[in-house]
């Protein structure tokens, strides 16, 4: 009976860690990783983010959604995305000479250089771009419980330019960049600058 005891004082505990960290990371937290250069400079290939399942989506927001259904290059489910969110819903979203206007207002993108800005954008409305798309087809505004994204490095990211609009239900949450990566300029750009 000792013996029970003994083994149960330690399995009890082990077994409600980890309960508690299976809960954690199915409604609270999770980890992602970054693949690929579409969000550099404040992102780049192989950076690990904390990823917040409950934090408001806001302008600015950096997320993680998962991409599959969205975008037709993403095959398997769990093909998670790392994009910011330019367009909330009911807002419209233009894009002229390197600019970028949402509800007709310039949005400052002091977060990216003039370069990943400019090369790659061109000029656009939603109307235009979503002449090409499969879903949402002649679309003017960004719809209810969707978002508009795009990726930092306009040149080379795959992004709602292309595909269209990332659903609320796809969205896996808020990135956020811990302390100990990359330098204080790049998390404040992940990190504080979403604005309703």
């Amino acid at each position: 009976m000792k013996t029970l005891k003994e083994i149960l004082s330690w399995i009890i505990p082990i077994a409600v860690g980890l309960a508690i960290a299976f809960l954690l990371r199915t409604f609270v937290i999770t980890i992602a990783r970054v693949d690929g250069p579409s969000m550099e400079p404040n992102l780049v290939n192989n950076e690990r983010m904390i990823v917040w399942r409950q934090a408001q989506i806001k302008h600015n927001s950096v997320i993680v959604f998962d991409a599959y259904g969205q975008d037709p290059a993403a095959t398997t489910k769990n093909t998670d995305y790392v994009k910011r969110v330019i367009g909330m819903p009911g807002d419209t979203v233009s894009s002229k000479d390197g600019n970028l206007y949402v509800n007709n207002k310039l949005v400052k993108q002091n977060y990216i250089s003039k370069y990943q800005r400019t090369q790659g954008t061109g000029n656009w409305d939603l109307k235009s771009l979503s002449a090409r798309w499969q879903k949402n087809n002649g679309a003017t505004k960004v719809p209810k419980g969707q978002y508009f994204v795009m990726g930092d490095h306009r040149s080379v990211s795959n992004d709602g330019r292309y595909w269209g609009f990332v659903p609320k239900d796809k969205v896996i949450g808020v990135a956020k960049v811990p302390f100990w990566e990359t330098n204080k300029t790049k998390r404040n750009n992940v990190n504080n600058l979403a604005y309703n």
